[in-house]
C-alpha cells in the first residue's frame, strides 16, 4: 500500500472516529481535549462537529493556519508530560472526549511513546468519556470499542471509560 494509501485511510478514520465520538457524547457536560494542534486541520474539523464544546489543545509551539488556531487561552503550550499532569490538576477526570495524533513515521517509537503517555491520559476522562487515537494505547481502566463503519481497521482506535 502507498504512503497516500496509508494517508488517506488515516483521515478518513480520523474522520469517522471523531464524528462518531461527538456523537456518542453528544449529551454529557465536558470538555474536549485535542493532542498535537500540528496545522490544525483536525482542531477546525472539531470545532465544526462540536462548536458548543471548550476545546483545549495541548502543543509544543503553535504552527497552525490561522483559521484553525485555538484561542490563547484554550492551549495548553509545553510538552505533553508536563502538561497532562497540570491538566489533571486544573480539570480533574472530566474530559468527554481526548484526540491524539502524536506520533511520527516510526511504529517502534510510535508504540513506546504510546505506552509512556496513556498513564497520563487515562484519569483525565470523565466516566463514559473516549479517547479517539491514531495510535493504539494502553490503558489500564479503559475498554476499547468498535470503529464506525467508515473507518479502516487499525488506522484509528476509539477507548471508552
Amino acid at each position: 500500500m502507498s504512503r497516500l494509501d496509508l494517508f488517506i485511510d488515516r483521515m478518513v478514520s480520523q474522520r469517522a472516529c471523531l464524528n462518531h465520538a461527538a456523537e456518542m457524547v453528544a449529551a454529557q457536560e465536558g470538555p474536549v481535549f485535542e493532542l498535537g494542534l500540528g496545522n490544525g486541520r483536525t482542531y477546525h474539523h472539531m470545532r465544526e462537529i462540536m462548536p458548543e464544546r471548550d476545546i483545549f489543545v495541548f502543543e509544543r509551539a503553535v504552527a497552525s493556519h490561522p483559521d484553525s488556531t485555538p484561542p490563547e487561552d484554550r492551549v495548553l503550550l509545553g510538552d505533553v508530560f508536563d502538561t497532562l499532569p497540570a491538566a489533571l490538576s486544573r480539570f480533574g477526570p472530566t474530559a468527554v472526549l481526548i484526540h491524539a495524533d502524536l506520533g511520527g513515521h516510526n511504529a517502534q517509537k510510535n508504540d513506546i511513546f504510546a505506552r509512556e503517555v496513556s498513564p497520563l491520559i487515562e484519569p483525565l476522562l470523565a466516566p463514559g468519556g473516549l479517547m479517539v487515537s491514531s495510535d493504539r494505547m494502553y490503558f489500564d481502566g479503559l475498554a476499547e470499542i468498535a470503529l464506525p463503519p467508515e473507518a479502516v481497521p487499525g488506522r484509528c482506535f476509539i477507548y471508552q471509560r
